[in-house]
């Protein structure tokens, strides 16, 4: 294969770059720029979808806009399956779990698709009703962006790692304008080491990414609310208990979104899935107007009471006067949302479930608070719009397992921290609940299954971003069942220097383990050759590998726990090969100094 040359201009700025600019002055430069081209991408990104609505929401189509609640989502998630079929013709995946997965047995890699592949679908997906944010997509993109950047310098995998998270922040920072929240975003979400060698990066791209958002969308954010009353100590026990039921809404959230996966799981072919899922999205979309697309307009209004611009054009607007009838939209809201979301992922779309995180919370901390007031049991009655605020801290933090995301986003967007003690009150008992019944979070539930996870253990981590394949021994002489002893030492012993042999059947099946000491006391004596079958001498392996579901955290565990120092690798119980402690403990020496050089 031919060796693919460098841009001449390119590398004359390298070879300047090296005399002139250290290692880290030159990190402090790539992580503003991709900072910047972070801050880019969600401009794009949002404006796109922002134009998509516009258009959709036009004079003609506003007056039939509830009838064509139903045909948008569909419309949207086919055009969205055509571009990744036909244009992009490979899966975009879901945002962040995609660039976690990257980090973890890509080493950090992403395709190029990834730059622009989110930038194509996810404002079609969402700008046509689809029920899923843009956060996820505009981190997959930035991360993307940071990832070839750094490839494109000849950054090593600790320092891509690194720029993959300042892209993250950098993208978190320009949405929402929240500079503080989005660093420890990055740190929480994609378990980066936080020292003053990756703060100052990430502090640089969260600057630089906020400032390119002022200049494309001004001082215009998201969330435009300050903060109209004070916190109030006799709340505590109702924050309390939002924390709990916060918990029990992220557990719901987090086994629904993922028993609806496994039932499309279920379905085949990707336009089935479009089928099935954009009608039955079209249909909750027409009954429950709010579930059209991110929903920020609707956690707005919640804010602001004002219930006739939150639930849209729904067929029960004339019975708002009716406090229940209001409680029982609002709860319906909680409960729909994430099938929506679901079943926007399933049928094709692309998004992220931040928004819908910060929709269900608002609406669940909204009715609580609306509830407590209703019953006059109080003597003062609740802030609904502090509740509202901190529901959604509380699940983001469960669902999300992002306790100090929750709590710095939401006290950013208020443009204060009056709210401080109630947002880690509600965050923290989510959080502590919710990971009691769920160990990880809608983000890392699948990688976590798999072994992929990377996690803030540096033992876990370097486990995890170690490849298998790499340690696997393949010079090993197999042996068939039903050799005779005389078989075993002339096409075995004789020709191998390892003292273990795996036995496998005609199909190559593994079978067992036979060792040299388990012949050596009759291997010389040739009565016993035609005697002595394999079978009688054969033993039971320690412990198996599987290369297709073991990670390397479960290897060493199966190392630690059989005492063995070689264990046999299958692979549908096919024998592969050989995995040796020794090597697998230089190979993760080797790896450690990678990661942390």
């Amino acid at each position: 294969m031919p060796v693919k040359k460098r841009n001449p201009l390119l590398l004359r700025f390298l070879i300047w770059r090296t005399k002139n600019m250290s290692q880290r002055q030159f990190v402090m430069l790539l992580s503003a720029l991709i900072g910047f081209t972070a801050g880019l991408g969600a401009v794009v990104i949002k404006n796109a979808t922002h134009f998509i609505q516009h258009l959709l929401e036009g004079k003609f189509i506003a007056n039939y806009h509830h009838a064509f609640y139903f045909a948008f989502p569909i419309v949207g998630l086919t055009l969205t399956l055509l571009i990744i079929r036909y244009v992009l013709k490979r899966p975009v995946g879901h945002g962040i779990p995609s660039t976690l997965y990257a980090i973890s047995k890509k080493k950090g890699i992403m395709r190029s698709m990834q730059m622009y592949g989110s930038i194509l679908t996810a404002p079609i997906t969402v700008g046509f009703g689809g029920s899923v944010g843009l956060e996820g997509p505009t981190v997959a993109t930035g991360a993307s962006l940071g990832s070839n950047i750094s490839r494109l310098f000849n950054m090593n995998q600790a320092t891509r790692t690194l720029l993959i998270g300042c892209a993250a922040a950098g993208a978190m920072s320009s949405i929402f304008k929240a500079p503080i929240a989005a660093i420890v975003f990055a740190i929480e979400v994609f378990s980066l080491d936080l020292t003053l060698s990756s703060l100052l990066p990430l502090l640089l791209a969260s600057v630089s990414a906020i400032l390119t958002s002022y200049f494309f969308f001004g001082s215009d954010i998201i969330l435009p609310f300050d903060l109209k009353d004070n916190f109030v100590m006799a709340d505590v026990p109702f924050y309390v208990l939002l924390g709990i039921i916060a918990s029990l809404c992220s557990i719901y959230f987090t086994r629904a979104y993922f028993k609806i996966n496994d039932l499309f799981k279920k379905i085949d072919g990707p336009f089935k899935k479009l089928i099935i899922g954009g009608t039955a999205l079209g249909l909750l979309v027409y009954f429950i107007p709010p579930l059209y697309g991110e929903g920020y307009d609707v956690i707005n209004n919640l804010l602001h009471e004002d219930y006739v611009h939150a639930m849209g054009n729904t067929a029960l607007k004339q019975y708002f006067d009716n406090f229940w009838v209001v409680i029982a939209l609002l709860g319906g809201l909680v409960v729909f949302k994430i099938i929506a979301t679901s079943l926007t992922f399933n049928a094709g779309g692309v998004g992220g479930i931040f928004a819908p995180v910060l929709f269900m919370g608002s609406t669940m901390g909204h009715t609580f608070a609306l509830i407590l007031n209703h019953l006059n049991i109080l003597k003062n009655p609740l802030s609904v719009s502090n509740f509202t605020l901190v529901g959604m801290a509380g699940l983001m933090a469960g669902v999300l397992q992002a306790p100090l995301t929750a709590i710095f986003l939401i006290a950013e967007l208020t443009h204060g921290y009056e709210l401080f003690v109630p947002l880690m009150i509600t965050s923290s008992i989510s959080f502590m609940i919710t990971t009691r019944f769920l160990s990880h979070s809608v983000y890392t539930m699948e990688l976590a299954v798999r072994g992929e996870l990377i996690t803030h253990n540096k033992d876990h981590a370097v486990l995890t971003l170690m490849d298998i394949n790499q340690v696997i021994e393949k010079n090993f002489i197999p042996l068939k069942v039903g050799m005779t002893l005389g078989e075993i030492v002339h096409k075995g012993v004789v020709k191998s220097s390892r003292n273990i042999f795996p036995v496998v059947d005609d199909d190559n099946n593994f079978m067992g383990i036979l060792l040299l000491d388990d012949i050596r006391p009759i291997m010389f004596d040739k009565n016993m050759y035609d005697k002595v079958k394999i079978n009688e001498l054969m033993q039971s392996a320690p412990e198996i590998i599987d290369r297709d579901k073991d990670g390397v955290r479960n290897i060493m565990k199966k190392f630690q726990d059989s005492d063995a120092w070689n264990l046999p690798v299958v692979s549908g119980n096919k024998y592969i090969g050989f995995v040796s402690k020794s090597k697998l403990l230089t190979a993760y020496r080797k790896k450690l100094i990678e990661v942390t050089v």
